[in-house]
């Protein structure tokens, strides 16, 4: 596909430094350099400066919001040889908290440590995602995936036992029946149906209103992403798909999904939504299309930017698919 990698959160060309991890010696001289840097997140959200044009900000290794932080950094990689590192912040405590924003699916909110200026805030990455480069956005989608993943795979899931960190935070151990556990990532795939020149769009319930999208689904154990595309689509709308091919992917920390852009024909056009898996679902004309992303369309809000679904239907509409 064109343009395959400038989706969001997508090709950076991120040095990993995979091959240092497991070096306890190299991580401890990392943390010990004085240009080394540290990306910090709040509950999921990453530390950023809204000057624009707004950044991830990167902070030295001795600032104080991250006293005693040295033993629970994680490793996300190198830029231009100089470590970078992530820290979780989320045990402060803000003295004001709009309970009802927080978790919320575009949550508004912006929480501002004492320890750093007015314009450095930690906001919701849904929101700023398209605020930042694209060396920023990956950044901020490793360590907000990674955070996830330890919030929620601390015990081992063999023998229950608490489980230990290592590999400069890429791997979990059990100190019990000794099992290694590593990041998890979620396939889904995101459908970009047509028939003719319409495209299936769907929405799932609790939606904010005329929020449709492309519609998507978990891959399950032992199927390929052809089959998932044809078994998702059938299942939400009772629309039969042929002929599937690949289109892009796109990391989605929220919290740990890796996204599979794939283009299906349709084989029929009957919709026969399941009300458990989708609200509504309908097809839409080029013409409409073009309506909703210049914001003129009665119904349907255009595609979120940054999400794959606005990615793929840009390009679909460019006739840069190929």
């Amino acid at each position: 596909m064109k343009n395959a990698e400038h989706v969001t959160f997508g090709g950076s060309a991120l040095d990993r430094a995979g091959e240092v991890r497991s070096n306890p010696n190299i991580i401890q001289s990392m943390k010990q350099a004085s240009d080394s840097t540290v990306v910090v997140f709040w509950r999921g959200k990453p530390l950023i400066h809204k000057t624009r044009p707004a950044g991830l900000m990167r902070l030295g290794l001795d600032h104080p919001i991250l006293e005693g932080a040295s033993d629970h950094l994680i490793l996300l990689g190198r830029e231009d040889g100089v470590a970078v590192f992530a820290h979780d912040l989320s045990a402060w405590e803000p003295d004001e908290l709009d309970a009802d924003a927080l978790g919320g699916f575009l949550d508004p909110s912006e929480q501002q440590h004492p320890s750093l200026s007015e314009n450095q805030v930690f906001a919701e990455l849904r929101r700023v995602m398209t605020w930042l480069n694209p060396r920023d956005a990956e950044l901020a989608a490793s360590g907000r995936a990674i955070f996830s993943w330890h919030e929620s795979h601390g015990f081992c899931a063999k023998c229950g036992v608490q489980s230990v960190v290592s590999n400069a935070g890429w791997q979990r151990n059990c100190p019990s029946c000794h099992a290694h556990h590593f990041p998890r990532t979620d396939p889904v795939v995101i459908m970009l149906i047509t028939s003719g020149d319409s495209v299936l769009m769907g929405r799932s319930p609790g939606w904010p209103e005329g929020m449709y999208s492309l519609l998507a689904g978990f891959v399950e154990p032992g199927e390929t992403l052809e089959a998932a595309v044809r078994r998702e689509v059938f299942e939400e709308s009772g629309v039969r798909v042929g002929d599937v091919s690949y289109l892009s992917s796109q990391p989605w920390p929220f919290p740990a999904s890796l996204m599979f852009g794939c283009a299906g024909v349709a084989l029929s056009d009957e919709i026969n939504i399941d009300p458990v898996e989708i609200e509504d679902a309908m097809w839409v004309t080029r013409d409409d299309m073009m309506r909703v992303f210049a914001g003129e369309h009665p119904k349907i809000l255009p595609a979120r930017k940054g999400a794959i679904a606005h990615f793929l239907l840009e390009n679909w509409l460019a006739d840069s698919m190929d």
